[in-house]
Parts: C-alpha cells; sequence; structure tokens
C-alpha cells in the first residue's frame, strides 16, 4: 500500500465513523489527493467532490470567487488555499474543504517561488494552513509530495 493510500484509508475511517464529508480543491497536485481517498473502498460515504482549480479562470468558474475577493490575494500562499478550501466546503456543502495551491516544478512558478513550494489548507471545525518547501525540482515527486502532506494535515486535523 502507498503512502497516500494508507493516509487516505486511516482519513477515510476517521470521517466515516464520525459521519463527516470532504472536498477538495487542488492546484498542482492534479487530483491525486482526490483519486487517493476514492481509492478507498466507502469512500462514497465520505468523498462529495473536488476539482482542479489550476488558473484563476477555474477559481472563478468551480469556487465562484470574484475578483474583488482576490485582491491583494495570489496563489501559491496560505491565504489562497485557505479562500479555497472554505470555498470548496461551502460550494459543496461539506464537513470539510482541503485545498492545495503550489509550484510542482521543474520549475518555479511566475510569483517567485520555487518548484517543491506549496501551501496546504483545511476549512471545516479546525482551520489550519501550512506551507511546504522540498527543495526538490522532480514534478512528479512534489506532486506526491504535496498530497501526502495535504493527507497528512488533514489526518492531524481530524485528530484534534
Amino acid at each position: 500500500m502507498s503512502i497516500l493510500t494508507t493516509v487516505a484509508f486511516e482519513v477515510g475511517q476517521i470521517l466515516k465513523a464520525r459521519n463527516e464529508t470532504v472536498s477538495v480543491c487542488e492546484s498542482s497536485c492534479a487530483g491525486l489527493i482526490s483519486s487517493s481517498l476514492v481509492a478507498v473502498p466507502g469512500a462514497s460515504a465520505y468523498y462529495v467532490g473536488g476539482c482542479v482549480v489550476y488558473t484563476r479562470i477555474s477559481q472563478k468558474a468551480f469556487l465562484n470567487v470574484e475578483d474583488d475577493e482576490m485582491l491583494n490575494i495570489r496563489a501559491s500562499t496560505e491565504e489562497y488555499a485557505a479562500l479555497n478550501a472554505n470555498r470548496t466546503r461551502i460550494s459543496l456543502g461539506t464537513t470539510w474543504g482541503l485545498s492545495e495551491t503550489g509550484a510542482s516544478g521543474p520549475t518555479g512558478n511566475r510569483y517567485g517561488d520555487d518548484a517543491g513550494h506549496a501551501c496546504l489548507a483545511i476549512s471545516g471545525p479546525v482551520n489550519q494552513v501550512k506551507t511546504l518547501e522540498t527543495g526538490e525540482f522532480d514534478r512528479e515527486s512534489n506532486m506526491t509530495a504535496f498530497a501526502v502532506a495535504a493527507l497528512e494535515l488533514f489526518r492531524d486535523s481530524l485528530r484534534s
């Protein structure tokens, strides 16, 4: 069992036991968080849906975030991740919202963040944000590291 599947299984068990639900908004993970949660048998009991918000256009369309809400906020920040986690939770009516935004590599993003930079956020009964810097340039490795870190942050939030 991969680390992604292992942590997703732990998250799923907790959510099912509590009868709670989650929605996910991903960027540079491109669906790895959602696919890990859905890979767990019985995921329909807790996983409501998710989206890949890779551009401002998709953020507006999927999360209904207006231009004025983005004043002084940029992608790949904790504030942006928290906004998206909260908005996906509200949009899909879930107990929890989970969000990731970052620069998977091999180069950094247009905002000046290096490859391996990600911001993660949890919205719900517990709100948390975290910044991760892997120091790696490999795109696939960073995508996996971001997804694992997001699921671990969520699992730890569920346990607190």
